[in-house]
């Protein structure tokens, strides 16, 4: 077959919380087994050391900590929705989320792919428990259990739309899960599977079976082929593996554990017993699996067993191995069994041990066995060709095949064959290499649906960063495509890990720096690009950008080639040197336009395309190739001619700058000839250029006002009469080169207005060279359409300043201000500071250009930590009087608002919302009481603001509730039918408005509780 890769992990079994612990545990021969916890039943209640009926020979198991935790805000799901879906549904949920992650993958974005959900699971004792309660059956527990919801439910909250099922084959239903997931991406049913198992242990119903059938240890402990084995002890756990077809996994560059080289599956048939082991039938389906995989049984290495430590069921499977490796040449065949850690984890027996062979062959040594010390001598391990692990094996770095066995207590069996990970696998080749890209810097991204979640997952990226020894920016890259999807977006510069993970603590721990890196995008940005004019030129400007970054550099580049038959010098030279001559016009503003359109064609590389353009004076010519007015060639000449013929004219002329409104000055520049208007910069900025003795004289009569002026260091009267001598030769040029209509908005600076279908052609550039520079009309019409980020495209800030002036702080919403480039030092990482702030605006960034090829390899990152505030278990726990007892033990915890709000866990700044006091109305308190009570909030979560499906959790059957109750307690609503609410109930408001507009009041009824709803 086709080998497929197992490119992601999750797990939780007992002491062992994530798949790190579980390795770690599985390396020091760690002990899993413990006391059955006092939530689940009273073992003492229930245990009889001579195994009486209806009693369990042992009150111990291996029981995973807080199985009742679960973060059902981060899944929108109600509280009352949470507190009656089986444990197992809810770990698998996190499980499966966090085995996406593993894999480099974005859950959200796997969102409405094919992928397929195979789950393996025997357990239904929370059905057990809440289905035989007939009076308190609901909709939510009837979709709260069932073997079929646990893949259902992950496919429906993750959007998977591939294949969806749950298999019970007993003990082997997660490994035969692993096998229909395989073929079923091998038949291209589906592109990624997730293949997983369950096992929650809720009753002691299993516990007092296996007594009884004389198969349970006294201690809670399986001793897999050893001398004091003496029967199964239970246990429990979750685990999730990611599937690809290797070769779709190579193409991506992902990284891969281990491969399934075969898999098998097979029946015992009419054999010796319903629940006995059939030797023949495993030995059968351990041939099917070597002959699929296409391997000689003798160059498998070592084999994870069943095992559960069983004196038949052992003997059986020593026998079926014997068949095919007691002549092995060499070394016998390595066994072990994971159920010496963590018991017979039943329905996730064969996951837990998919995963330690996964975790052996990417780690290269496989785990000492529990309990290998005193091996069982009736087994005769040897005469069959086989071994247990006394300590741990190191494996070559040649490829090593592994088998993996999981057998039925019905008689259904599998066993697979896996290969440690093809050498491409081990260093996956860079994502996209094809693409040309790196700023230098990198941007680190997380996202999460609250600002407590992103507080959690934060502090745990900080230490685990710590730990990397890796490239900063590999972290970054992986990040972007891993930590995505969430509405608040936390996004800092990553250029080394230990500043990395130092700022990624500092977030954690203080909400002030956390809410100035962080917001909750309502939408896409609307983003400006506003290219600086002359003026804002130095030497050496941009040259630590050109260092840093390759983008840049090759926008650069492409502006000096395209300016170099027209200056005759490489302006990129001239630039990068320092050399004082960038401040001569005839270099300056060619200069400036290969600066700017570089900068802004990095930024669109970069994915940051803007909506609307302004350019102050010379800044139009880069804005204008960007809208697509002008070619790059285009601007150059004209660029070149404007600067060579301004350098031409005589010297002489001046600028000044008054700080006075256009009004006040422009009578003493009326009837002037050779004195115009400049710029208008701001209700308070003029800026007046010509000859220097009339400037001279209006400068006396202004300061005698008490205004306050300053000479312009300049080489000419810029924008002044004094230019009318080049228009003749510039028109020339202007002619031969045109101009067209902009593709993008330009807010020009000659109009003072947005260009409407008008051309930027040889009238327009002709006209530039004189007319009053309109930035304030312009950048006030610009900020009239709303944008939320103004970019500022140029080689240091001037014109954010300049718009911060214009006096409209009074607006609400004022666009943030974004700088690349910030001076002389700026490098990548301003870039990449100015990204993180567009991403944290709700820009899209086009990664792939962010870096390098060589660092756009997925890294392992610490899975999404989910929150354990919640906590949700039975109303009623099993006890020996039987089941109808319904006493009251564990119940839902208290359940805080949906992660989208948060109000008190906020830090300042973040999203929080102050609202004032709304004047008394009895329907909005009755309907956010009906609502509380059908989802399970308290009344007091549940606010006007919240969305019904996206904030609170609603669905169609919740929805028809809501009508019910809706109907209990408000009159009115007779003439009013299901179909009538859908349309309106977007937000409770919405829903509240709507019945005052039907004419709904309020009928008078005790208020209903939010556990009515939230009692499972």
């Amino acid at each position: 077959m086709e080998p497929i890769a197992i490119v992601g992990i999750d797990c939780r079994f007992p002491g062992a919380p994530d798949t790190g612990a579980y390795w770690d545990l599985l390396m020091r021969s760690g002990d899993g087994v413990g006391k059955v916890p006092e939530q689940r039943w009273d073992a003492d209640e229930f245990h009889s050391a001579d195994g009486a009926e209806g009693h369990s020979n042992t009150v111990e198991g291996g029981f995973i900590g807080d199985a009742d935790a679960f973060d059902n805000e981060f899944f929108t799901i109600s509280p009352r929705e949470a507190a009656a879906m089986d444990p197992q549904q809810r770990l698998l949920l996190q499980c499966a989320w966090r085995a996406i992650e593993d894999a480099g993958l974005s859950p959200q974005r796997l969102g409405g792919t094919d992928t397929g959900v195979f789950v393996g699971i025997m357990g239904n004792e929370w059905a057990q428990l809440h289905l035989t309660d007939y009076a308190k059956v609901t909709a939510q527990i009837g979709s709260g259990n069932g073997y079929c919801m646990t893949a259902n439910r992950v496919s429906y909250h993750l959007n998977l739309k591939g294949p969806s099922l749950a298999v019970d084959t007993a003990c082997s239903s997660s490994l035969v899960a692993v096998h229909l997931a395989a073929n079923s991406l091998l038949a291209g049913e589906c592109d990624t599977a997730l293949a997983g198992g369950v096992n929650v242990a809720v009753t002691p119903a299993l516990s007092i079976f296996y007594t009884q059938a004389g198969l349970s240890a006294p201690d809670g402990r399986c001793k897999p082929f050893g001398a004091e084995a003496n029967g199964i002890g239970r246990g429990e756990g979750v685990g999730v593996v990611v599937l690809r077809r290797l070769s779709d996994a190579l193409k991506d560059g992902q990284r891969v554990y281990a491969v399934i080289r075969g898999i098998a599956v097979n029946q015992d048939g009419r054999s010796n017993g319903l629940t006995a082991p059939n030797r023949w039938a495993q030995q059968d389906v351990l041939a099917a699996a070597y002959k699929r995989a296409g391997v000689d049984p003798a160059d498998v290495v070592f084999t994870e067993a069943h095992g559960t430590g069983t004196t038949l069921g052992d003997m059986m499977e020593v026998k079926a191995l014997g068949h095919h490796h007691a002549d092995r040449p060499g070394k016998p065949l390595a066994l072990g069994s994971v159920k010496g850690n963590i018991g017979h984890t039943e329905g996730a027996a064969g996951i837990a041990g998919l995963i330690k062979v996964a975790l052996a062959l990417h780690h290269r040594v496989v785990p000492a066995s529990r309990y290998a010390t005193k091996e069982n001598p009736a087994l005769q391990l040897k005469q069959h060709g086989l071994r247990l692990l006394k300590a741990p094996l190191r494996l070559p770095s040649s490829p090593v095949l592994a088998g993996l066995s999981s057998f039925g207590m019905g008689g259904t069996n599998a066993h697979a064959v896996l290969e440690s990970a093809p050498p491409a696998a081990a260093r996956p080749a860079p994502h996209d290499k094809e693409t040309a890209g790196g700023i230098g810097c990198g941007v680190y991204t997380v996202t999460a649906p609250g600002a407590a979640a992103l507080r959690r997952n934060l502090a745990a990226q900080a230490d685990a960063v710590a730990a990397r020894r890796v490239s900063a920016q590999a972290l970054a890259w992986t990040s972007n495509q891993v930590k995505t999807g969430h509405r608040y977006r936390f996004a800092v510069p990553a250029h080394d890990t230990a500043d990395l993970a130092a700022r990624l603590r500092e977030a954690a721990d203080d909400p002030d720096l956390l809410a100035r890196l962080t917001a909750a995008p309502a939408g896409k940005p609307r983003t400006a690009f506003l290219f600086t004019g002359q003026g804002s030129q130095y030497g050496g400007m941009t040259a630590g950008l050109y260092r840093d970054s390759a983008l840049y550099r090759r926008f650069l580049d492409e502006a000096d080639d395209a300016l170099l038959p027209h200056t005759g010098r490489s302006v990129r030279d001239l630039i990068l040197a320092g050399d004082d001559d960038v401040h001569q016009t005839r270099w300056t503003q060619p200069a400036l336009f290969a600066v700017e359109y570089a900068l802004a064609r990095t930024l669109t590389e970069l994915g940051i395309r803007p909506d609307l353009l302004l350019g102050h004076s010379v800044g139009e010519y880069a804005a204008a190739v960007l809208a697509g007015a002008l070619t790059l060639d285009g601007a150059a000449r004209l660029i070149t001619a404007r600067g060579a013929l301004m350098q031409q004219l005589p010297e002489g002329g001046g600028m000044l700058s008054v700080r006075a409104p256009l009004a006040e000055v422009a009578p003493l520049v009326d009837g002037e000839p050779l004195v115009g208007v400049a710029a208008v910069n701001g209700p308070e900025a003029t800026v007046l250029s010509g000859d220097l003795g009339v400037l001279e004289r209006i400068e006396t009569e202004l300061v005698s006002r008490g205004l306050t002026t300053r000479r312009l260091t300049v080489s000419h009267a810029f924008h002044s009469p004094l230019m009318r001598p080049m228009l003749e030769e510039f028109a020339l040029v202007a002619r031969e080169v045109g101009g067209g209509v902009p593709d993008i908005p330009v807010y020009s600076t000659v109009r003072g207005r947005v260009l409407d279908g008008e051309a930027m052609d040889a009238v327009y550039w002709i006209e530039h060279i004189g007319a009053t520079v309109r930035f304030q009309d312009a950048a006030d019409a610009l900020l009239d359409t709303g944008p939320t980020h103004l970019v500022e495209i140029g080689p240091q800030p001037v014109l954010s300043g300049m718009v911060r002036r214009l006096g409209r702080r009074d607006r609400a919403g004022a666009p943030a201000h974004v700088l690349p480039v910030r001076g002389l030092d700026s490098g990548g990482r301003d870039v990449a500071e100015a990204l993180a702030e567009l991403y944290r605006g709700g820009a899209e960034p086009r990664w792939e250009a962010v870096y390098p090829a060589e660092e756009r390899v997925p890294q392992p990152l610490v899975p999404y930590v989910f929150s354990d505030e919640h906590r949700y278990w039975a109303a009623r726990r099993p006890t020996a009087a039987g089941p109808a007892d319904s006493a009251p033990a564990a119940v839902p915890a208290p359940a805080a608002a949906p992660a989208q709000a948060e109000p008190a866990a906020a830090p300042a700044g973040v999203a929080v919302l102050e609202r004032p006091a709304a004047p008394a109305d009895p329907l909005s308190d009755t309907v956010q009481e009906v609502i509380a009570a059908v989802g399970g909030y308290e009344t007091g979560d549940v606010f006007a603001h919240q969305r019904l499906y996206e904030d609170l959790g609603f669905d169609s059957v919740m929805i028809m509730e809501l009508k019910t109750r809706l109907d209990e307690r408000v009159t009115g609503l007779a003439h009013i039918t299901v179909q009538d609410l859908l349309p309106r109930l977007k937000t409770v408001a919405d829903l509240t408005g709507f019945l005052h507009e039907s004419g709904a009041t309020v009928t008078a009824r005790t208020a209903p509780t939010a556990q009515e709803g939230r009692t499972a």
